[in-house]
């Protein structure tokens, strides 16, 4: 009976689990992760591998070697998407993967389409796609995330390059990391494919909709707002107050009402314009103006923390 140790990621930080062997289940694993993490039983997700993706943890009597894991695998610990995706809280949807099945989310009810409001701190993305899963703004979820993103591409440098990431593979997987550090396409594309999910961003500037995923025919899409520099989460406010954030593909009301609010939100001039929009220097508190002479600042001085003002 060999012993088993894992490292383990969660909201809690990272930690080693020793307590096991190649005897115990399943369930005796997930009972650990849910202490060492405090996410419910029935709520835990399972991340492992290289990039990680889920463990299947559904039989709780099956034993950790069936299930393929090796001692000093790292295990990464989410909390499963609940029905706060769909509408009412008290409607419990079935889960895969963490994410509600779409098969189960049927039409959407009549409502408005509406932007969520997170905060501006260069993590507003990742913020954003943690609403769209999870249906609440987490300010955390940036970090796991960016490992995510950081792991992928280190897994695959000749599609990953230097001409793409605009830097050095490794270079951009350490600048990634960095919580200063701004998401944009690629990031969008790499969450997309790792969740499974078509991820709708709805551009404000353009007044079009550019979709990540689109060709893997996944079957729910999720809406984010984007307006030159901020993103923020679209959900849909029903009249019975709940809310729903995950869509089926196929739901084409849904899609041609973003498409819509992108129209408006160009003719209002509700964007922000790259030439004239203003950053702060967080290293020297210098204020810049523009996207231009930011990056000439950078490159000057070499200083890459900037915050929005």
């Amino acid at each position: 009976m060999a012993a088993l140790a894992f490292k383990v990621k969660s909201k809690n930080g990272q930690q080693v689990l020793k307590d096991l062997t190649s005897e115990s289940t399943v369930g005796e694993l997930k009972a650990f992760l849910c202490s060492i993490s405090d996410v419910g039983f029935d709520k835990i997700h399972v991340l492992c591998g290289y990039p990680p993706k889920p463990l299947d943890i559904s039989d709780d009597d099956m034993k950790l070697t069936d299930i393929g894991l090796k001692t000093g695998e790292t295990l990464i610990v989410e909390e499963k998407v609940l029905a706060a995706n769909v509408s009412r809280p008290e409607e419990k949807k079935p889960l895969e993967n963490g994410i509600a099945s779409h098969e189960t989310l049927g039409p959407c009810r009549p409502g408005i389409l509406m932007k969520k409001v997170v905060p501006s701190d260069n993590s507003c993305l990742f913020t954003s796609i943690g609403f769209v899963l999870n249906g609440n703004v987490d300010t955390t979820v940036h970090t796991l995330m960016r490992q995510i993103i950081a792991m992928e591409v280190a897994s695959d440098h000749e599609t990953y390059n230097e001409g793409m990431l605009g830097r050095p593979n490794a270079e951009y997987c350490a600048w990634i990391q960095q919580p200063s550090s701004w998401g944009g396409a690629i990031e969008v594309a790499i969450l997309s494919r790792f969740y499974g999910l078509e991820m709708a961003v709805v551009d404000t500037l353009n007044a079009i909709i550019n979709r990540f995923g689109e060709d893997k025919n996944y079957g729910q899409r999720v809406f984010l707002l984007f307006d030159g520099v901020h993103y923020d989460p679209l959900y849909l406010e029903q009249s019975d107050g709940g809310i729903q954030t995950i869509f089926p593909s196929e739901d084409m009301d849904i899609y041609q009402e973003a498409e819509q609010l992108a129209k408006e939100a160009k003719s209002s001039r509700q964007f922000t314009d790259l030439n004239k929009f203003t950053l702060k220097c967080m290293i020297c508190d210098k204020f810049l103006t523009g996207q231009v002479e930011a990056q000439r600042h950078a490159k000057e001085t070499m200083h890459t923390n900037f915050g929005e003002v």
